[in-house]
């Protein structure tokens, strides 16, 4: 119930490639987690959060400098993005 738990819950989905992922797939069950390992979120914050757009969160993604990401042990660390310099 506070914009603190929701700033962590878009944080975490923006830094940590897997839970993004799993968020996608499933954003109900990626919030249901998320809550069950104790963020505190009201309904609306989680309607809110559920219906984030999917390009919207792997552009966030994608605009974080990579170590600001948490490695995947799925994908062996998160893609590099191209150089644009």
């Amino acid at each position: 119930m506070s914009q603190r738990n929701v700033e962590i819950v878009i944080g975490r989905l923006a830094t940590d490639e897997e839970m993004r992922e799993k968020f996608l797939e499933n954003p109900g069950a990626a919030i249901t987690k998320m809550r069950g390992d104790g963020l505190e979120l009201s309904t609306v914050e989680v309607e809110a959060l559920t219906a984030l757009p999917a390009n919207a969160l792997e552009a966030l993604a994608e605009a974080l400098d990579p170590r600001l990401q948490k490695a995947s042990l799925k994908t062996g660390g998160r893609r590099r993005r191209p150089d644009l310099t």
